[in-house]
């Protein structure tokens, strides 16, 4: 499947229609962002179950700032409308399949009651 570029008038939709994205945040002055990006790619092509999407920080400020992205490459996994991962770096080839293979096994129920649970608390989920 190709990389979609995420956009503030598509981002919404994207994420609300499919239940597990991974986004890459990047510009195109950045080196690391560029050398991550066949890395990016080839996973993309190993996993067209999954959906790959990019957001280009200079082009889309607001949807940088409104994940407080603040260094780059930084990726994301969003699932079942939930981010259960963010890093920053650009991440090599394996380390990438290990992130996606623990990001496939998570059990999205134990997720959304750890933030419930959170959100009662005010805190962040206690690690388990």
């Amino acid at each position: 499947m190709s990389t979609l570029e995420l956009t503030k008038e598509n981002f919404d939709q994207v994420v609300t229609d499919n239940d597990f994205i991974l986004i890459d945040f990047w510009a195109s002055w950045c080196g690391p962002c560029r050398q991550f990006a066949p890395v990016f790619e080839g996973a993309s092509e190993r996993h067209p179950d999954l959906v790959f999407a990019k957001v280009d920080t200079e082009a889309q400020q607001e949807l940088a700032a409104a994940f407080e992205i603040r260094s780059i490459p930084t990726l994301m996994i969003v699932r079942d409308n939930v981010a259960v991962f963010a890093q920053p770096g650009a991440l090599p080839e394996a380390t990438l399949e290990d992130v996606i293979g623990q990001a496939r096994a998570l059990d999205m129920d134990e997720v959304r009651k750890s933030i419930e649970e959170a959100q009662k608390n005010g805190g962040a989920p206690e690690a388990g």
